[in-house]
């Protein structure tokens, strides 16, 4: 499948049912998955896959969950989000990757390229994010693109409950765009 969105070193794909061993192998890896809920078997992410993924497409056209590709290798270095927190209206903008991508800039350059789309192509007026309390190196990847931390929440959605409150991260539309143009 071709990407549809691409930065200088990284782009983004839809994903597709053949990505399920690279999805379980991501979401098995407990270092990846320390701040996304745990480690998920094969079962969970299959379904996860078609429920979160692949239905969401079709559901929400211009957000979804896509295999951030690794462009000088063709590898699938995880992912980037641009979608609805679960259980929730609000948008927001996330990631994953595996942990030998970890530290080369990659979460920070895609979430920059998918607000740009979010702003500039669909036009939506604002973009969240959330982490763990301790995801503290995430944490300063949403600061690095763009995003305020504005307190904490915490989430009903079963998802999320067990985290108890999350760092909360906004970004708004118009004062985005000004500050990265």
């Amino acid at each position: 499948m071709e990407p549809w969105l691409e930065t200088g070193r990284l782009a983004l794909r839809r994903f597709t049912i053949e990505d399920l061993d690279t999805l379980a192998r991501l979401f098995a890896d407990p270092e990846v998955t320390r701040y996304l809920g745990g480690v998920k078997d094969r079962a969970t992410t299959e379904a996860q896959l078609h429920s979160r993924i692949l239905d969401y497409y079709e559901q929400h056209p211009g957000l979804g969950v896509w295999a951030t590709i690794e462009r000088a290798s063709g590898q699938v270095a995880g992912f980037h989000v641009l979608n609805h927190i679960q259980g929730e209206t609000d948008l927001q903008v996330g990631y994953a990757l595996f942990t030998e991508h970890w530290g080369k800039g990659y979460a920070t350059e895609m979430a920059i390229a998918l607000l740009r789309h979010g702003y500039g192509t669909l036009g939506l007026p604002q973009v969240n994010a959330i982490t763990d309390l301790g995801n503290v190196a995430s944490q300063r990847v949403l600061l690095k693109a763009g995003l305020e931390r504005k307190g904490e929440r915490a989430f009903a959605h079963p998802a999320y409950a067990a985290s108890g409150p999350m760092a909360w991260f906004e970004s708004r539309r118009d004062a985005w765009l000004a500050a990265h143009l």
